[in-house]
């Protein structure tokens, strides 16, 4: 093992520990769609996460979509929901991935999903599947670490008894109908036992929040707590929720037709199914390692998520690489979309050094960034647990 992929090995551990963390993707690709402006040229370069978001730039109509992530398992869920695609009829393919069980689940696995797979996500499914068993108490968007703290959240809802109300909100018919049940139980969701719950780093490795982000949010909020009361409010008492796919699915275990990923939505489905997903590849890397090894590989489009925050700290030397391997594989008019827990990443990457034909330029100096319509387009983000959104297009002297 080289020494870029022992560091990679010990920034993984620190990361993401021995779990799939993300059984959903937490950043709204409407927002990101309209941002990165895809056409049928463009090569996507995204973090994989869950797998929702590079399906629903492969139903843009790009040209390829390279689904990148440290975490295998970030990988092996996607493998999962390409193969189901390509062999389950919409129906069964929602019942897996919509509603998250399925009755004999395990025999179909073995039958039909698991010899479409690499070899790694079959070890982890093999192990795994039974996240999709037909329990009533438990559905696969409730496994994982990001879900085994929705479902202990939903629990302290029941033991709170806010259950009711809560229902109430995800079937709300009006935005003044919603702000107002809100507002009735807002109070005694938010008990200090909540509060010192979120405010641990445990709980927040959970959901993927490592200190170094958690620095980023305090330095805007002052504290965490804070944080999270503003993105609920907003979510539950500004945003409408009929659509708000991303917080459904964990205060109910499970999608409907008419709220769900477009992937999930039968026309979205048959799309893939009838060739779009192709255009999908899964890679197991960090994406500088990623870069690297394809140096003639050229990106248009570089979806970053939130994870710069993560290298913001002691591991900022893995940033630069990063920002230098970008460069290198950027293609003409490239552009990039990240997010932030703060209001403000300057204060790291402006740090950020590149080198190009033998010079140094500051990485400040190298992008566009697309200010009113990055903010334009956060305010109407459903998922809302960012501080910021940033658009950049990048230069090349």
């Amino acid at each position: 093992m080289s020494f870029a992929e022992r560091v990679s090995s010990k920034v993984f551990s620190w990361i993401h520990g021995n779990n799939l963390v993300y059984n959903t993707c937490w950043e709204d690709p409407r927002i990101d769609k309209k941002a990165l402006n895809l056409t049928p040229k463009d090569n996507v370069l995204v973090i994989t996460s869950a797998g929702c978001n590079a399906l629903s730039y492969a139903l843009s109509g790009v040209n390829h979509v390279y689904a990148v992530d440290m975490n295998y398992r970030q990988n092996a869920l996607l493998d999962l929901k390409i193969a189901a695609i390509k062999e389950l009829e919409y129906e069964t393919f929602f019942q897996l991935f919509g509603e998250g069980r399925l009755p004999g689940v395990l025999q179909l696995y073995r039958d039909r999903l698991r010899n479409r797979l690499p070899e790694l996500s079959q070890m982890f499914w093999d192990r795994y599947i039974k996240s999709f068993f037909d329990n009533p108490r438990k559905t696969f968007y409730f496994s994982g670490s990001s879900g085994f703290l929705a479902q202990q959240v939903n629990r302290y809802a029941t033991f709170r008894g806010l259950r009711p109300q809560i229902d109430r909100i995800f079937n709300a018919k009006t935005l003044e109908d919603q702000k107002e049940i809100w507002k009735t139980c807002r109070n005694r969701f938010w008990s200090p036992l909540l509060k010192a719950i979120l405010n641990c780093d445990t709980t927040m490795s959970l959901v993927g929040v490592p200190k170094a982000q958690r620095k980023q949010i305090e330095t805007t909020y002052g504290a965490l707590v804070p944080f999270i009361q503003n993105c609920l409010d907003s979510v539950f008492g500004d945003l409408p929720i009929q659509d708000n796919y991303f917080w459904r699915v964990y205060a109910m275990g499970s999608y409907t037709k008419t709220c769900c990923p477009e992937y999930l939505t039968h026309d979205g489905f048959e799309t893939l199914k009838g060739g779009a997903v192709d255009s999908i590849t899964t890679h197991t890397a960090s994406l500088e390692e990623f870069m690297s090894r394809a140096p003639n590989l050229k990106i248009s489009r570089f979806v970053l998520l939130d994870h710069m925050d993560w290298l913001s700290d002691k591991l900022f030397y893995l940033l630069v690489d990063e920002w230098n391997a970008i460069f290198k594989v950027a293609a003409p008019e490239a552009r990039a979309i990240w997010r932030s827990g703060g209001l403000d990443v300057s204060n790291y990457l402006h740090k950020v050094q590149i080198r190009l034909n033998a010079k140094n330029y500051p990485l400040s100096d190298l992008l566009t960034y697309r200010c009113e319509e990055a903010e334009e387009l956060h305010q109407q983000c459903r998922v809302h647990t960012y501080g910021s959104f940033y658009i950049a297009d990048l230069q090349t002297p």
